[in-house]
Formats: structure tokens, sequence, C-alpha cells
């Protein structure tokens, strides 16, 4: 992946409904969030407690979990 803002923590909240994710991801002392389709979230398997990395850059926020699924 060529984005260079990448920024590991834990995700702390999901919140799916038909078509989109709402996944909360805790940094140090800050949160992020970030919007993705529920297919992605599934296909990554993003659930609380679950290490991820959001990857910024401009106004998007992609999420690399531990084994390089993004």
């Amino acid at each position: 992946m060529s984005t260079r803002n990448r920024l590991p923590g834990i995700v702390t909240e999901v919140v799916k409904d038909e078509v989109m994710a709402k996944v909360t991801l805790r940094v140090g002392d800050n949160h992020i969030v970030a919007l993705i389709t529920r297919e992605s979230c599934e296909e990554l398997g993003l659930e609380p407690g679950k290490e991820a990395t959001a990857l910024v850059k401009a106004t998007s926020v992609m999420l690399l979990t531990e084994d390089g699924a993004a």
C-alpha cells in the first residue's frame, strides 16, 4: 500500500446496517471513525477488540488488519 499515514489501534465499536458499517478505532487516546461497506467489514473480520490499522490518505480512511487484508 502506498499510504504512509498508518495509525494502529483497537476496534472499539462496529455498527452495521444493510449496506454500510461504522467502525470506531481507538488510537492511543484518540478515536477514529471509518465508514466502510458492510461486506468489507465482514471480510476483514472487524469486531470490538480486534487490532487494525487506519490508513489515512487525504480524506479517505482505509483499514488494514495484521494479516495484510485491506
